[in-house]
């Protein structure tokens, strides 16, 4: 049996963002369709309290039928030591024979297919003539989204801040404070590794849109109450929402919201024509991200027929 290997640098240079966004919309709408199997993501967690490893199974149909599973670890520490906070690979079966057809390098297709997704929430989502850009975070998410946003919106203006400024004044304009980066701001990105809220409802826009990326467990939130309360809140996915978003859960034990019906929306929903996304120019708009089994499923069998074509990758007997 031969198997593909796309390492970081491969992944990096053939998964562009602009063909990642098409690849996500599409994952999306068979989502939407019923088209994938996607269970809830399974996270291990050592007694040491460092990091843990998430099992991300998936499955789509259609005429080339494939199963997935990501296996990351998720290291919040690992910065420091000059790593990304998730590392791992994504494995992609042959759904037909259950062959091992590639593996694929996690931390490059996480980075890409998140900025890619929360590029498709802000196309949907946020206003046409959205063009000031807030960033919170300066790590591999914020680099990522820094080249997604500007897919989508006409952005004049970015602002970045991060605990660690030299990070921030690496990618842009850095600022001097979360609520100096948000004031104003059409769009907004929370990117940050936080377990505690960083962002207020009082520094934010009428008519602002949030991608809601850091936070992908029950035990962490970005968001205070009172911002998920005040948005018109949309998921990638209702069921990894009220089980696994620490915003939203949060939010709901404090009362501010009163459960899944807060949720608007899905993307897919969004993008097949069976749900509405904003509604005026001051609604509040919510993108609560948190990663599906089934993006990084889809970025992968992207990546395997587009290496393949172009004779990229390095293929073993295995």
């Amino acid at each position: 049996m031969k198997l593909l290997i796309l390492n970081e640098h491969e992944v990096t240079e053939l998964l562009t963002m602009e063909e990642c966004i098409g690849v996500m919309e599409q994952a999306l709408i068979a989502l939407a369709k019923g088209e994938v199997v996607n269970p809830l993501r399974h996270l291990v967690r050592g007694s040491d309290g460092r990091g843990i490893l998430g099992l991300m199974p998936a499955w789509r149909g259609g005429e080339t039928p494939v199963y997935g599973l990501k296996e990351v670890c998720v290291f919040p520490g690992n910065p420091a030591r000059g790593l990304d906070t998730h590392l791992g690979a994504v494995l992609l079966h042959s759904g037909d024979t259950g062959e091992l057809l590639a593996m694929v390098n996690a931390a490059a297709v996480t980075a890409i297919r998140t900025a890619a997704v929360s590029a498709v929430a802000t196309k949907l989502l946020a206003r046409q003539d959205a063009s000031v850009l807030a960033i919170i975070g300066a790590g591999a998410q914020a680099k990522t989204h820094l080249e997604a946003i500007p897919l989508v919106r006409n952005i004049n203006d970015v602002r970045i801040f991060s605990r660690t400024r030299a990070k921030a004044e690496a990618l842009g304009r850095a600022v001097d404070s979360v609520e100096e980066a948000v004031r104003g701001a059409d769009i907004i990105v929370t990117a940050t590794s936080s377990r505690e809220p960083i962002l207020r409802r009082e520094w934010i826009a009428p008519g602002a849109h949030i991608n809601a990326v850091g936070s992908s467990i029950a035990a962490a939130r970005e968001l205070d109450g009172a911002t998920v309360a005040a948005a018109s809140l949309f998921v990638d996915r209702r069921e990894s929402t009220v089980n696994e978003s620490g915003d939203y859960l949060f939010a709901l034990r404090e009362g501010a919201i009163s459960g899944p019906e807060h949720i608007r929306a899905e993307l897919g929903e969004i993008l097949t024509g069976s749900a509405q996304g904003r509604t005026s120019s001051d609604e509040l708009t919510l993108f609560k991200s948190l990663g599906l089994a089934v993006e990084d499923l889809s970025a992968a069998a992207f990546l395997y027929e587009k290496a393949r074509r172009l004779g990229r990758g390095t293929v073993v007997e295995f």
